[in-house]
Parts: C-alpha cells; structure tokens; sequence
C-alpha cells in the first residue's frame, strides 16, 4: 500500500483551492463537483441538511427540479423558474 509521503505533496494551488474558507454557506445547496460525459453529467450537490447527493437530470431537490448539467454547472426549475448552481469559484 502507498503511504501519503510516498505519493508526494499536494501541490499548493491544489491545496489551497480546496481548503477555501466559507467557499459554502451553511444551510445552502451548493455544486461540490461535476462529471460525466457532456452528453450525459451527473453532480455532486451539497444540500441545505449537509448531505452530498449524486445527482442527474430529470432528478427533484427541495430547490427544484434538475433540467441540465453541464460544464458550468446545474441548471433547476421550480415554479417556471429556472436557475443555475455553479461550481465555488477560488
């Protein structure tokens, strides 16, 4: 098994983009992480509770209901309203 120093050092942009202090709100749903083919993404989401979910079109949050993901982020509708969760930016 290879240990962590074996592996190396995480480089420090690395690092530091993924310890941004407050880059979540508390009690907001947010896009931790994107992946998939264009054709066909899925996300990880943070809910309001804390929980991270993998998600997919088609698939209903509190917030609303995913129509799209794509590079820039989930697109939902709720009440004939859409709107767009991106990734945290750093």
């Amino acid at each position: 098994m290879t240990s962590r120093n074996e592996a190396g050092k995480t480089p420090e942009r690395v690092a530091r983009i993924a310890t941004t202090d407050r880059a979540l709100a508390r009690g907001k749903t947010d896009v931790i992480g994107l992946f998939g083919p264009r054709n066909n993404m899925s996300a990880l989401i943070r809910t309001s509770s804390g929980a991270i979910k993998r998600v997919e079109v088609g698939e209903t949050l509190s917030i609303g209901r995913i129509v799209a993901i794509d590079e820039k982020g989930v697109i939902l509708s709720k009440n004939g309203q859409n709107r767009r969760l991106t990734l945290p930016s750093g």
